[in-house]
């Protein structure tokens, strides 16, 4: 059974019974089940697609916490409850690649600091998820600001700082239950000045850029030599099932930092960098290429837009931010239009992220920040595209877009309807739908959840 974290004024809420069964050699898994939810239409709505088609005058079906279907006058049985979105906008739930929420959660006390293990430069083997706190009140908050899902990592201290975890953003006791069923983990790496400052202080590797370079290899070696070890071994077992006479051999140690880093090897880990100059993101893709993994994504990214080519051509994303820049020497060649150059019409793929727990309550806004922004470059950017840097560009990042990111038949019933242009300083999430099911009503406070550590503070209304 899993109880509900959040309060709200609906009884509907206190109680949400939530089982699931799971793959008994699956480590810590998922127990994510949706809410139950009733058949909703919404109508005459603008709907964003999310992969950058656009529809007027158009209608969204919510069935089975699945959307059934996009069109202009659905038919819908009879059961369906039905929601006049006449003036507004409809889109898939927004997605943050990048959030600290539950590992640094609010307040932001020490008791709370949860997203860094200092201990060495590489802890491939820590996983965010073990750090993350469903009360932190910054989910709810989030879930307001339209953020159906978003990926927790660690934070970037280490070269390699390890797993993030892919989360659902509902009410929940725990973490698993959160958890975004079958989605891949991330593994989290840094470039530049964040871990040589942290170990250089301590006089520990890494001291400099090199030393980071140095130990990103030292640990992908270890890694490919981890893989080899159990494939001897494999192969070893094979042989002695087929000859009597031969003695099986003894299976390698296992190592929870080595396990992480094979499975980025052999693609079952989403790599997800932390880097800010251009010339280090080359330098990383040369790495994955000597070592044969996959750079899913570069996150921050100020000078991304300096080999926009590169990355479309790799067919790497950039998560970015729309206006973060020179608050540290390598964050000091950014330019606003960087999304814009790096959302290349062929191959690109930008995102729009936040590494804030208040920056995620409005990635719609910041969105808006890079369409203004190029707009003033001479680059017209319009909504329909824009809405990709949110939903289908962010799900392809973490490995989920087969089931969430964009407004299409079979995929998750995770939507927002939002009270106009979506990239408007005025827009709000007036309802926002998890697998169907309606967790955020702006007009109505039953709507409003609020998690168990905030309950003293609130008042009655």
């Amino acid at each position: 059974m899993r109880f509900a974290i959040y309060s709200v004024l609906s009884s509907a809420w206190l109680c949400l019974p939530i089982c699931a069964a799971a793959a008994p050699t699956e480590p810590f898994p998922s127990t994510y089940q949706p809410i139950a939810s009733a058949a909703t239409v919404l109508r005459h709505a603008t709907v964003l697609i999310g992969n950058g088609g656009r529809l007027d005058d158009a209608d969204v079906l919510l069935r089975d916490g699945k959307v059934q279907a996009v069109g202009s006058n659905l038919q819908a049985p009879a059961d369906t409850i039905e929601i006049d979105a006449s003036g507004k906008w409809v889109t898939p739930g927004l997605i943050d690649v990048h959030s600290h929420l539950g590992v640094y959660a609010s307040p932001g006390v020490n008791a709370h600091s949860d997203g860094n293990e200092m201990t060495a430069p590489v802890t491939a083997q820590v996983w965010a998820e073990h750090g993350v706190w469903p009360q932190d009140p910054g989910f709810a908050k989030a879930l307001a600001g339209g953020i159906t899902s978003m990926q927790i990592l660690p934070g970037s201290a280490n070269l390699i700082g390890g797993r993030g975890v892919t989360l659902k953003n509902v009410p929940a006791t725990t973490m698993q239950a959160m958890k975004f069923p079958a989605a891949p983990h991330g593994l989290k790496m840094a470039c530049g000045e964040n871990p040589k400052r942290v170990y250089g202080t301590r006089m520990q590797a890494p001291m400099t850029r090199m030393g980071n370079m140095a130990g990103y290899r030292a640990a992908f070696i270890e890694a490919r030599d981890y893989i080899q070890q159990w494939a001897d071994y494999d192969k070893a077992v094979a042989k002695a099932g087929k000859d009597k006479k031969a003695d099986p051999a003894k299976a390698p140690k296992r190592d929870l930092r080595l396990e992480t880093l094979a499975g980025a090897l052999n693609g079952e880990i989403q790599v997800h960098i932390h880097c800010y100059r251009a010339d280090e993101m080359a330098n990383m893709i040369d790495l994955a290429n000597e070592f044969g993994f996959k750079i899913a994504a570069f996150h921050h990214g100020v000078e991304a837009y300096k080999l926009a080519d590169v990355l479309a051509s790799e067919h790497i994303c950039g998560a970015l931010w729309a206006d973060w820049w020179g608050f540290k020497m390598e964050a000091f060649d950014g330019i606003e239009e960087n999304i814009a150059l790096v959302d290349r019409p062929e191959g690109g793929c930008a995102i729009v992220h936040s590494d804030s727990a208040e920056g995620i309550q409005r990635l719609n806004q910041e969105a808006a920040k890079v369409i203004g922004s190029a707009q003033r470059a001479g680059i017209a950017i319009a909504p329909e595209r824009a809405i990709r840097w949110l939903t289908e560009n962010a799900a392809r990042a973490l490995g989920v877009l087969d089931r969430t990111g964009t407004l299409e038949a079979g995929k998750m019933g995770d939507v927002v309807v939002w009270n106009g242009n979506p990239f408007s300083v005025y827009a709000k999430a007036d309802k926002v739908f998890i697998d169907g099911a309606l967790l955020y009503d702006h007009n109505d406070a039953s709507r409003h959840p609020v998690s168990d550590f905030m309950l003293g503070l609130e008042t009655s209304p």
